[in-house]
């Protein structure tokens, strides 16, 4: 399925947007919040980061540009998984988050393959 960079912009920041409304929603615990601010700082830099790939100035920048992206991707995936695990959010209420984030990643991971291929070193 090919993306273009548009849609990917639009996508991240529907991420983000989505990472915005769990955490209005995270009950008010200590935990629930010291985990959401983790979810909510890595969730909304996804997008932020891809677009400054969308300027990189060489196929070697865009890949590390887009590698940061996939990191801030894991690591939400990651704080997602404790919220559920950690019996903070039910796992139905992420479900399609969780689905949306490893999507997301499988998106950066092919990205990432396909510049390295065509420009390799």
């Amino acid at each position: 399925m090919a993306h273009d960079a548009t849609d990917l912009r639009l996508r991240t920041k529907k991420f983000a947007l989505q990472i915005i409304k769990l955490y209005q929603n995270l009950s008010h615990s200590g935990e629930a919040q010291v985990i959401g601010r983790q979810v909510l700082r890595s969730g909304t830099s996804v997008g932020a980061q891809y677009r400054e790939a969308c300027r990189a100035k060489s196929p070697a920048d865009f890949v590390n540009m887009m590698g940061g992206s996939l990191k801030e991707l894991d690591e939400t995936a990651y704080w997602l998984e404790l919220l559920v695990e950690g019996g903070i959010v039910p796992v139905l209420k992420l479900a399609d988050l969780q689905k949306e984030t490893d999507e997301l990643i499988a998106i950066f991971v092919s990205s990432i393959n396909t510049s390295k291929r065509n420009h390799p070193k």
